[in-house]
């Protein structure tokens, strides 16, 4: 198939590779930097003239710019089947379902669940969504990039509610492992060892798994930055406040990566926001963190 890319961030360039390597013709556009394999246009127009296209832009507003406002879409090819994987508002997803239609181009919401290293392998998650004839269109584009396909069913919007509920339970995870933490090793027990028994007795799943490491080591080296879990968590706001309710762990999270945002450490992994709530739980919070920004609520 004739594909086209958009955005060649970290997670796009390795999509774009898995795509190449599988023997499909990939076109992409990016505004900066380019990936192996990939022939580079000068338009995102030119990427949205072949079978299907992907974007793996920022958030609503880069799609917005690039393929809305923009005009792409009126002029991609009709037949065009776009995958949008990235997270992006269930608000959004509606508009863009309404946007595609009236363009005549097809629309399947395909949010991944994974890191940079796991669509590097080809196995990330992928939640699709949307028309079936769409979905099918682009299902051996998916199976590529993707280690499993979840039907999210028929109205593409639930692809991207089931993300951003995804990534919400990531940071309470997250947090609640750094509120325990807080309370062993205030008792004199080694995280690690804490975290060895929650791993093989309550919690032995992937995202505790690979965030009580990066708490352990201390290692908050990005595979998802801070400021775009922010991002997510605010879409998970709005998607609560659209559906008329109030989530308080919800509102809990939101606020503490606001923190962590605040605190500097929005370039650092999601997982900093550990960071910021074990130094503040020891009083070691504020200047201690970070690039020695005292936190917001402190001040």
């Amino acid at each position: 198939m004739e594909i086209g890319i958009i955005g060649l961030g970290a997670m796009g360039r390795a999509m774009a590779r898995n795509l190449a390597r599988a023997g499909h013709e990939v076109k992409a556009w990016n505004r900066s930097g380019g990936s192996e394999g990939v022939t580079m246009v000068a338009s995102p127009v030119e990427a949205a003239q072949g079978d299907a296209v992907l974007t793996m832009l920022s958030d609503d507003d880069a799609i917005r710019s690039t393929l809305v406002a923009s005009g792409v879409l009126a002029q991609a090819r009709r037949g065009l089947v776009h995958v949008v994987t990235s997270t992006i508002s269930v608000a959004f997803a509606r508009e863009l379902v309404a946007v595609h239609e009236e363009a005549g181009i097809g629309y399947v919401s395909a949010p991944v669940l994974g890191r940079p290293d796991v669509a590097a392998k080809g196995e990330l998650n992928v939640l699709a969504a949307g028309v079936p004839q769409a979905v099918a269109t682009v299902r051996p584009l998916l199976e590529v990039i993707g280690g499993r396909i979840w039907d999210m069913g028929y109205e593409a919007p639930t692809a991207n509610a089931a993300k951003i509920a995804c990534n919400m339970m990531i940071t309470m995870a997250i947090e609640a492992m750094a509120e325990a933490v807080v309370l062993t090793e205030a008792n004199g027990l080694q995280r690690e060892r804490f975290f060895n028994v929650i791993l093989n007795t309550l919690f032995g799943s992937h995202s505790y798994e690979v965030y009580s490491a990066n708490i352990s080591g201390e290692n908050y080296e990005p595979g998802f930055k801070a400021s775009l879990g922010l991002k997510d968590l605010r879409l998970a706001s709005e998607a609560a406040r659209e559906a008329g309710r109030t989530l308080p762990m919800l509102a809990a999270v939101h606020g503490r990566m606001a923190d962590t945002v605040a605190a500097g450490l929005g370039d650092r992994d999601w997982s900093a926001m550990a960071k910021y709530t074990i130094q503040e739980g020891t009083g070691r919070g504020g200047s201690s963190i970070g690039n020695g920004i005292t936190p917001a609520h402190c001040k």
